[in-house]
């Protein structure tokens, strides 16, 4: 692990003690070792309502296992993460297969999963029109293209309504100009609903214009 990537987890961290209704979530001292490997090692990170933060580093550096850490999908060796009370997290994860022979609408997509199932057609095309793509909520899809099924994906995770929006390497598989708007999306939606954003990315010059930390 590069020890750059710690350096920039320290970067979101202070001796404040978690107070404040400004902060959403708080990591400190992650350290995670798999076999012989170690992962991470004192990563510490803090989102605050309102604020991009975003984790660069190289492929295999440890973006995802601490973003992992911080959502309660993996367990850390040490450390401790601390989210303010009542939080709601949406999730864009970084790699998400649709077998090409599921017949699947974006529509129907939109609905997968249980927490999914209670919002309406019209609440899922609402948040379609949010990210740009209303216009193919009946479209397959097989159907769409990489950067469109990135916006939708986006969208799914705003369908909670969250106060911390997670996105890992959302930009993955678009074009350059794809990445650009794609990430000037992901700021008005910080700046019109006031989330925090956790971001994961491999590409500094991409992020940099648009990121807060």
């Amino acid at each position: 692990m590069p020890k750059f990537l710690n350096r920039e987890f320290a970067m979101n961290t202070t001796n404040d003690p978690f107070a404040g209704d400004d902060i959403l979530i708080e990591a400190k001292g992650i350290s995670l070792t798999r076999g012989e490997k170690e992962i991470l090692s004192g990563a510490s990170l803090k989102v605050r309502r309102g604020e991009i933060v975003t984790l660069i580093g190289p492929n295999g550096a440890g973006k995802t296992s601490i973003v992992r850490v911080v959502l309660g999908l993996m367990d850390s060796d040490l450390g401790s993460v601390t989210r303010h009370p009542g939080l709601v997290i949406g999730y864009m994860p970084q790699r998400l297969h649709i077998d090409a022979t599921l017949p699947l609408t974006v529509g129907r997509f939109m609905g997968l999963g249980a927490r999914h199932k209670r919002y309406t057609a019209e609440q899922r095309l609402r948040v379609l029109d949010e990210v740009g793509v209303g216009e193919i909520l009946d479209t397959p899809v097989q159907a769409v293209s990489g950067g469109e099924f990135q916006r939708v994906v986006l969208a799914r995770a705003l369908l909670r309504d969250p106060d911390l929006l997670v996105l890992d390497e959302p930009s993955q598989g678009i074009d350059m100009t794809g990445q650009a708007q794609l990430y000037q999306l992901i700021t008005r939606i910080r700046d019109r609903r006031g989330c925090g954003v956790l971001m994961v990315s491999h590409d500094l010059h991409l992020v940099m214009a648009d990121t807060d930390e």
